[in-house]
């Protein structure tokens, strides 16, 4: 398992508010796969009102 760092922002009412992230992952893809799940679910959010900006391997 790699460790990944994803940067970027959610739309949360009228703003966008920025969010860092550390996902345990096989590959980038899934990393990112995850990501949408984590922050859709928790805040109520569809994948256009999540943009993300960079992923680095830690």
């Amino acid at each position: 398992m790699k460790s990944f760092v994803i940067k970027g922002t959610f739309k949360a009412g009228k703003n966008w508010e920025r969010f860092t992230k550390s996902i345990e992952s096989q590959n980038e893809k899934n990393a990112r796969e995850k990501v949408y799940s984590l922050i859709g679910s928790k805040h109520g959010l569809k994948r256009n009102l999540i943009k993300i900006e960079t992923i680095e391997e830690a």
